[in-house]
């Protein structure tokens, strides 16, 4: 499986790079038979978002987004499998449970050790490489550049997390992955906004935003993780909701473009 079968991308030649990382839905025909029925509907799947995101294209970004799905393994995780918060519940590198805790797999077939590094080589490597060379590409152009990771989950998931997420929730590593003119940019446009924000609370940032963010060396990292409610069902077959989308599409677009603005004055 090469690379075209593994993401989309749509070059831009902004400073501005938007990762989908949890976009996908595939999971390969040979691998199939070790999932359970619940995790072929692959529920845990950050739908749509490319069609939430289709402003991108007017702003000159460069859109990089995954087509495999989160349960072969998650590009959002470091290859390790080093808990990115320590002490909460999380789901892994190759996840064995749904974010409401039922099983990935069926009983006996969860990968080995072995197995897992062989989907690091051929799934998740791909993809960290390709995000890099886009990254590398952007600052031979720009002093400064934006790594936007675009995800989204259901509001209300009591394994992962206390009552109903706020809708937006900004992640920078409390600040570590960009400069602080850009993080308050972001929060300036959530704050001006109908809907429910916060920045670095239950998820400050996942593996992509922590290791590809670096101010120091021109690349300002942000992640936006999403309440689901705020653009479509939340339940099978998780339909995108025009009339809701087109409330939060706007925010987005604000909030990305003063971010830009802020980058501007760097």
């Amino acid at each position: 499986m090469d690379d075209l079968d593994l993401t989309t991308l749509q070059r831009g030649e902004a400073p501005l790079l938007i990762s989908i990382p949890h976009l996908g839905s595939r999971i390969p025909p040979e691998l199939q038979p070790l999932y359970t029925d619940e995790a072929l509907t692959v529920a845990d799947t950050d739908w749509h978002l490319d069609r939430l995101y289709d402003f991108a294209a007017e702003l000159g970004a460069t859109v990089l987004g995954a087509k495999l799905s989160r349960y072969v393994i998650d590009l959002n995780r470091p290859p390790n499998d080093e808990s990115l918060y320590p002490g909460q519940t999380t789901t892994g590198l190759c996840p064995t449970e749904t974010f409401r805790g039922e099983p990935v797999y069926r009983p006996g077939c969860e990968p080995d050790e072995q197995r897992k590094q062989r989907r690091v080589a051929d799934y998740w490597r791909p993809y960290h490489e390709r995000l890099q060379a886009e990254l590398t590409r952007l600052r031979e152009r720009h002093a400064h550049v934006v790594l936007w990771e675009a995800h989204s989950i259901a509001s209300v998931l009591p394994r992962l997390f206390d009552g109903k997420l706020p809708d937006l929730n900004l992640g920078t590593q409390d600040g570590r992955t960009a400069a602080p003119a850009l993080q308050a940019a972001a929060e300036a446009a959530a704050a001006d906004s109908p809907f429910t924000w916060i920045a670095n609370g239950r998820f400050k940032g996942g593996y992509i935003t922590r290791h590809f963010g670096s101010p120091q060396q021109g690349v300002h990292a942000i992640q936006l993780e999403m309440c689901q409610s705020v653009y479509m069902s939340e339940h099978a077959p998780f339909a995108y909701d025009e009339t809701r989308a087109a409330l939060v599409q706007p925010v987005l677009r604000r909030m990305i473009e003063g971010v830009l603005r802020a980058l501007a004055t760097l």
